[in-house]
Parts: structure tokens; sequence; C-alpha cells
């Protein structure tokens, strides 16, 4: 191993925290909608109050990349606004916009933080600008040795979570050989490929096929307002209001993929499917899913 690098094989003691996308923000909901999900009663029982308390509750040191969103002020303001609603004010939004904004401060300022929340864009942005800086391999390390440190990401920044991430594809071309396109992720977590918006935008096809080339890992897709608290690097806990579908491909007993051409569709037999709501886990180790109820906090 050379110098600098890190020995990352080991569980690490951090969590993450993977998020489908559109979490309740506690927003009013917008002019002719009369959705009851976006209340201040709901955030507080939702997903950015589980981020919170997981990285130590309102007391919390909150760095915020926003480098994958095209609207970067307004997302930030977003996280502020969410956070404070929820008693956190200590949030350091970080101006990240391209490698040459990853300066030996921003490490320092990460350095500070007890987790980080990186918002949603384009996934390619995530691992473009940060893959290979020193910023990442402290992010790594962290998550690896300190207990207590959350990095959680919504949308591109869950996606850019795993060692394998789609980057491109449309679920109507999902089926379709070489309709999903998919590059080296922030590996954060191995064996695993995450979508995200997954019920809303239907994009089961694009996972089975990430999957389809990709037996080894299992697909994870994240419905919007739905997330995964991931311990140990292996254990799923569902939450927030929608499901999680979880696509493992180890018992695949028939596969032409390889064989089919390219704009071809193709064939597979034996994809298992899993789908888990709130209070429920799946280790990916154990390629498991467990019906018990996770305790609910009075």
């Amino acid at each position: 191993m050379g110098a600098g690098e890190q020995d990352h094989s080991m569980t690490p003691k951090g969590k993450l925290i993977a998020i489908g996308g559109n979490e309740d923000k506690g927003q009013a909901p917008e002019a002719g909608h009369n959705s009851k999900v976006f209340n201040h009663t709901f955030i507080e029982d939702g997903i950015l109050r589980r981020v919170m308390d997981e990285m130590g509750g309102t007391s919390a040191r909150i760095a915020v990349i926003t480098s994958a969103s095209s609207i970067p002020e307004e997302v930030g303001q977003n996280y502020i606004d969410a956070f404070g609603r929820l008693g956190a004010s200590n949030l350091d939004i970080l101006n990240i916009r391209d490698r040459s904004d990853v300066k030996p401060e921003m490490i320092k300022r990460l350095a500070k933080a007890d987790g980080v929340m990186m918002s949603g864009g384009n996934q390619l942005r995530l691992t473009t600008i940060f893959g290979g800086t020193a910023f990442l391999e402290l992010m790594k390390r962290r998550y690896h040795e300190e207990k207590g440190f959350v990095i959680a990401g919504t949308s591109a920044g869950a996606m850019c979570m795993s060692s394998t991430m789609i980057y491109q594809g449309h679920s109507s071309s999902g089926l379709i050989k070489g309709g999903v396109k998919m590059t080296t992720g922030a590996g954060l977590i191995q064996d695993v490929i995450i979508d995200s918006h997954f019920v809303e935008r239907g994009r089961f096809s694009r996972l089975t096929q990430a999957v389809a080339g990709n037996p080894n890992a299992i697909g994870i897709g994240l419905g919007e307002d739905t997330g995964v608290v991931i311990t140990d690097a292996n254990n799923l806990e569902t939450i927030g209001s929608g499901q999680v579908m979880i696509f493992d491909g180890h018992e695949i007993s028939y596969s032409d993929f390889a064989d089919v051409e390219e704009g071809q569709p193709f064939s597979i037999e034996g994809m298992r499917v899993h789908i888990i709501s709130k209070g429920h886990s799946y280790s990916v180790n154990m390629r498991q899913f467990s019906a018990v109820q996770v305790p609910v906090k009075s």
C-alpha cells in the first residue's frame, strides 16, 4: 500500500445515510398542492431529523456539500432552513464548484465537522471534483475510523457513495444493453449500486441492467423521501415515508447480457427483488431481509 493510502478493509465505525431525493424539509406545500407530507410535524419525525440525531443532535457541526447542484446557493440555504427548523444551526456550506476549490482550508473545515450532507444534482460532478483528492481521502478515513461520523447524501449524493456508480440511463432504455452508463463512484461502500428517485421515476429497469452486468453487487433503489442508514457497511435500515427496493443478482441462473449486441434486449433468470419500508432492514453480506420491527423511540 502506497504512502498516503488508507487501509479500508476493516469494518467502518461511521455510518452512511443514503437518501432517494426530495426528502421533506418542512416547507409549506406549493400553491395548489394540499400535501400533508410537507409540514413541521412530519419533518420532526423525518429523514433530516434522523440525519441530525446520528451526527450528534442539535449541536452537530454539519458540513454541507452542494457541489453536485447547478443552484448551490439555493440548495445550501434550503438545508440551513431545514436543519434550522429542527434546532441545528451549526451548518458549514462548503462552496466547492471544481477541483481547484478543494483547497487545504476546505479539508480543515471537513476535519471539524461531525458529519457531511451531500446534496442532489449531477453525481458525475461529485466524482470528477473529489476523486483522488485529500478531501475524499479524509472523508473515507473519518468514516472508517470514527464512531459517530456520518456521511449523508441525497439523490446524486447517495448514488456516488458506492464503488460502482450509475451516471446516465433512462428508465425506457434500461432493459436494452448499453442503455445504462456506469463509472467508478466514491467507493465509500463496496458491492452495492445505489439508484435514487427510484419508484417515482420508474428506474427498475436501469438498476436491473446495472446488477445484470455486476451480479456481485446488491442494487439499492431508493424511493423519494426515503433512505437507508447503513451501519458496518452492511446493515440497511429503511427510514422515511416510502420504500427501498433491493435487487440481488447472486442467484441469477441464466443471463445472455454478455452475449447480446449493444442496443439489443437481454434475458436473465433468477433476479431476486425485495421491498423494504420503514422499520425493516436488509443485510448486504448475508443477503437477508429482516421483517423485525426496529424499536420506535417514544
